[in-house]
């Protein structure tokens, strides 16, 4: 049987291992890095997996660093590329210890995190705006950026909330994990947790469910939370939503000299080409932030909080800036005195 495979088979094989053992995000996240490889292997005629080499490796390096990207998308490309790699040496479809001849980029902590978030006076106006707008109140785009913000959950977790999963009485949300009827949490069971809301969140999800949500079942019978006139929302979905939520243009004039009336950049299938727009993620990263900043850097329990784990949180996602370090510390060191034999 032969054993030679294409960058494209070989990289559908690897994808289903992983799928065997790994969470759907997780495997997302690689078939996106690897379709970058993917393609580049088929515009450059590479056919084969044992047509791979170092040199072949260094180019496609030099290529993704040539594009507009990040040093930490750099190098998760060739992390990616490894483990394909390795996956490809145990299978033998490629020679031994070409997985070897993949550099990956020692990088900065500064490159290492991304320093893109919604900072939370953007936040801040953002939200106000929606809570005083007849418009806007209780729209989806409201009402889950009020539940991103506030809870710092991922895209996955707000996706599978159900409508059960609320508790207005209490102000509380309940984050499941339900890979059978494919919501799971991105740390399994370990992610489920109820998480308080204030009263301006209760009052922007009340509205969106009296006034906005369609309702509809999933394709599992489930009642979502928010949902779309087809049931569950997809993630490309709720992530249209926060784009477009999070453009300055809504509130105040666009940073890029634009009109909004007539930017392409406003409608749900542009809006996360605008510079100023952020996604999920980035909410997230900003709301973890500014809960760091309102609970005296208490990391425990904000890692409690949003699922995380400390370590992640002190290394990913502690975006305060030197002037914010530097009044924090003020606050709590401002009697330090050499005189003061206590200290």
């Amino acid at each position: 049987m032969s054993r030679e495979l294409s960058p494209r088979e070989a990289a559908d094989r690897f994808l289903s291992r992983r799928r065997q053992r790994q969470a759907d995000e997780t495997v997302r996240s690689y078939a996106h890095r690897l379709s970058h490889f993917v393609e580049w292997c088929e515009e450059n005629d590479i056919e084969r997996m044992r047509e791979i080499g170092g040199w072949e490796i260094d180019e496609y390096r030099h290529h993704r660093e040539s594009g507009d990207v990040s040093p930490s998308t750099v190098k998760s490309a060739m992390v990616s590329v490894k483990q394909l790699l390795e996956f490809c040496e145990r299978i033998e479809v490629i020679d031994e210890d070409v997985a070897k001849k993949v550099e990956i980029p020692k990088l900065t902590k500064d490159e290492e995190t991304s320093d893109e978030q919604l900072p939370a006076d953007r936040a801040r106006k953002v939200l106000a705006y929606f809570r005083d707008s007849d418009q806007w109140f209780g729209t989806a785009w409201h009402a889950s950026l009020e539940v991103f913000w506030h809870t710092a959950c991922r895209l996955g977790g707000l996706r599978g909330l159900d409508l059960g999963d609320y508790d207005p009485d209490e102000g509380t949300l309940w984050f499941h994990h339900r890979p059978e009827t494919k919501t799971p949490l991105k740390n399994d069971a370990e992610g489920e947790r109820i998480v308080s809301v204030n009263d301006d969140v209760v009052a922007a999800l009340d509205m969106y469910i009296a006034r906005e949500r369609s309702d509809k079942r999933d394709m599992y019978g489930r009642d979502p939370l928010f949902t779309t006139r087809q049931g569950r929302p997809s993630r490309t979905t709720i992530r249209s939503w926060c784009y477009q939520a999070t453009q300055p243009c809504l509130y105040t004039g666009c940073p890029h000299s634009r009109e909004r009336h007539s930017c392409e950049w406003t409608s749900r299938a542009q809006a996360g080409k605008c510079p100023s727009s952020r996604s999920p993620h980035a909410v997230r990263t900003g709301s973890i932030t500014w809960l760091l900043n309102v609970t005296d850097g208490d990391i425990e329990w904000v890692a409690r909080r949003v699922n995380s784990k400390p370590a992640t949180i002190r290394r990913y996602y502690d975006k305060a800036t030197v002037v914010e370090e530097f009044e924090e510390r003020q606050q709590r060191h401002a009697d330090l005195d050499i005189n003061d034999e206590s200290t």
